[in-house]
């Protein structure tokens, strides 16, 4: 039975099909044309309750059936007619006999009358309404894109309600494109039912007169009445289409359904009812007209103005009276309001009272489009997308301070003055300049916050000059950069395998999950992202861990693998003009590690005393404060097997070192030894 009622629109449509090809005898004709009355009667009321368009979707194609099963029941209806001596059933000959009182010339009138008021007045409108729509729509949709973007990027928005608005707009810029075709079914509809009236009437003349003897008027009472009959029947099915079609595409503006937008939009002006009220009851001192009714109507459209101007006075008062506030007891009797307690964003930046105007985009802030920006730079340099940064203001800080939060807790933060600008004397050759002495938040260089004025004689002077939204921005950076492998989560490596799939999909279903399960696949990419080894080439990485991934267990031996595969992106990132400065690793010492390498599980780490740690962090510090003036980043170099481990036995005490291995760089680079560990 389930299958059957998933099927019935097909079944449906077979049938009309065989309305043209099998003969119907007039009862089934009549419940055939009374469903047909149903279906249009249904479908215009479905566009009157709907708020907007796209809750009616499959409305072009409904356009379509019913179009389809009208021509059906128009050829079963002639076939009867011109067949059955003018005899088609009980509707047709109501609508010929009753209707139209018997007068075929009267029908044939009132049946143009229709015709016309569809052709030209209903259909014409909209279709023009549709293609305006969706040229409308079509030039919109960029705006409404950048929109949907700032919304997410400033949190207003998750990013399932950004991909929800984004298919909206693209589901109405299909909806108004296909109505502005499915109009034409309509008029050609139009169309077809004249030229059926007419042969109609041509065929009933021939077969009555020629082939049956009978006179015009016995002809024009049998045939032409059923014809008209025919006719009007048909054509009130498609007026009620043709209405509805105007009703949907001009739904656009509308917030509900209609009833409810014309109760409340028009009874908000009484004024115009009593006007109108007053000019009735003026017609009615003029000769000739009715006075009685004129004083009646008029009368009652000033006395249903004068109750609905109280009734919005009324209204007015009780919406001006001020809610009371509702207690935070009373907001958390209901549970989930307390759990919304326990949500906690990815990425949060909160800032004081001065710093709003930095972020507000009414007050002329720029920050969201430096974040789109941030998260557009991101995704090209790292391989994947940051998630959204939640803005917030903050009573408890100061009014120049800012904190950035990675998952609920503070990392970083600092104090920007939104009136001046930051100049850094980054040479320490400059000529001093007055303002307040500070420090740069990120890269801890002492600073100055000038005024504007001042601005152009500091650059002049040799100063750095940043703007206090690029040092939130440069910050937040920074801050992202270093806790980009938290911020991966399963949600991110969904979305970006999911992305990857539509380039190369048979590589993801030949590796994920068969081969390395996305548990384990995330933890290698989080191992990447920790050391900020960009995940762009996904292809290599992927074809890398499918060719190690079922010997190799240990997740970050397999990232070492991945390291040395990804050797030319690494490469790039640290190399320069071909050239590399490093420190390289005393022999001793790489022995000495790897003689001590436990394994447990699928995991492994060094056991080493704590003297002979001791002596090589603290040779380690020493190489690092030694070239930290003559150099940006300090860059150890080992052998591949030493590379993990030495990188997990510094880090604690040497964030910043970066540690590589000889099977990382290519090898034409020209490797320059400026330092070495020995302890």
């Amino acid at each position: 039975m389930k299958k059957l009622f998933d099927n019935m629109l097909t079944i449906f449509i077979v049938g009309v099909i065989f309305l043209i090809i099998i003969p119907l005898n007039s009862s089934l004709l009549d419940v055939m044309l009374i469903i047909n009355i149903a279906i249009s009667m249904g479908i215009l009321l479905i566009t009157m309750y709907i708020k907007e368009a796209l809750e009616f979707s499959v409305f072009p194609s409904i356009l379509l059936i019913t179009t389809l099963l009208r021509v059906g029941l128009n050829v079963s209806s002639t076939r009867l007619i011109l067949g059955n001596s003018g005899y088609a059933g009980q509707i047709i000959r109501a609508f010929g006999q009753y209707v139209i009182g018997g007068n075929a010339v009267v029908g044939f009138i009132i049946f143009l009358i229709i015709v016309i008021v569809q052709f030209i007045v209903i259909t014409k409108g909209a279709e023009r309404v549709s293609e305006v729509a969706a040229r409308f729509t079509l030039d919109a949709m960029p705006g409404k894109q950048m929109a949907i973007d700032a919304d997410l990027n400033s949190g207003l928005i998750n990013d399932e309600t950004a991909k929800a608005r984004r298919l909206k707009i693209q589901r109405e810029a299909d909806f108004y494109g296909s109505m502005d075709g499915a109009t034409k079914f309509i008029k050609g509809d139009a169309i077809v039912s004249i030229l059926i009236v007419f042969i109609n009437s041509i065929g009933g003349i021939i077969i009555g007169m020629v082939q049956g003897g009978n006179t015009f008027g016995e002809v024009l009472s049998i045939y032409i009445t059923a014809t008209v009959g025919d006719g009007l029947v048909s054509q009130i099915s498609a007026l009620l289409i043709s209405t509805a079609t105007g009703m949907i595409v001009t739904r656009a503006a509308s917030v509900n359904d209609l009833s409810t937008d014309l109760k409340t939009q028009i009874v908000s002006y009484p004024v115009v009812i009593l006007i109108t009220g007053g000019a009735l009851i003026a017609l009615s001192v003029m000769p000739g007209f009715p006075v009685g009714l004129l004083l009646i109507v008029g009368s009652t459209m000033i006395i249903l103005a004068l109750r609905l101007k109280k009734k919005n006075k009324v209204e007015a008062v009780f919406e001006s009276a001020p809610d009371l506030p509702m207690s935070e007891t009373e907001f958390f009797k209901n549970t989930d309001n307390i759990y919304t307690l326990l949500n906690i964003e990815p990425i949060e930046v909160e800032f004081g009272y001065s710093l709003v105007p930095l972020v507000d985009e009414s007050k002329g802030g720029n920050f969201l489009n430096r974040v789109v920006m941030l998260r557009r730079q991101f995704a090209e340099e790292m391989g994947f997308v940051i998630p959204t940064v939640r803005l917030r203001d903050n009573a408890e800080l100061g009014i120049s301070e800012y904190v950035i939060k990675i998952k609920g807790e503070s990392i970083s933060g600092g104090e920007v003055l939104s009136d001046r600008f930051l100049a850094m004397n980054q040479s320490g050759t400059a000529d001093e300049i007055q303002g307040i002495d500070t420090v740069e938040p990120v890269f801890k260089i002492p600073a100055k916050w000038i005024t504007d004025d001042k601005r152009e004689r500091a650059m002049m002077s040799g100063y750095t000059i940043i703007d206090p939204l690029s040092v939130i921005v440069t910050h937040l950076s920074e801050v992202i950069k270093v806790h980009s492998h938290e911020l991966f989560g399963r949600k991110e490596l969904t979305q970006l395998l999911d992305n990857f799939k539509k380039l190369n999909k048979e590589l993801i279903e030949d590796t994920v999950p068969s081969i390395i399960s996305t548990i384990d696949l995330q933890k290698v990419l989080c191992n990447l992202l920790a050391e900020q080894i960009p995940i762009r080439d996904l292809t290599t990485i992927l074809e890398t861990v499918a060719e190690y991934a079922p010997n190799i267990k240990d997740m970050d031996m397999l990232t070492e693998y991945v390291r040395q595969a990804l050797k030319r992106t690494i490469t790039r990132k640290y190399v320069h003009d071909n050239s590399i400065k490093v420190v390289t690793i005393n022999p001793e010492i790489e022995n000495v590690i790897m003689n001590n390498i436990k394994k447990t599980g699928n995991s492994s780490y060094v056991s080493l005393e704590p003297e002979i740690i001791h002596k090589i962090i603290s040779s380690q510090l020493r190489e690092e404060n030694r070239l930290k003036d003559g150099m940006d980043e300090v860059i150890v170099l080992t052998s591949p097997v030493v590379r993990f481990y030495y990188k997990r036995l510094i880090e604690q005490f040497s964030s910043q070192a970066i540690v590589l291995s000889f099977n990382e760089i290519n090898a034409d680079t020209n490797v320059q030894s400026v330092g070495s560990v020995s302890v």
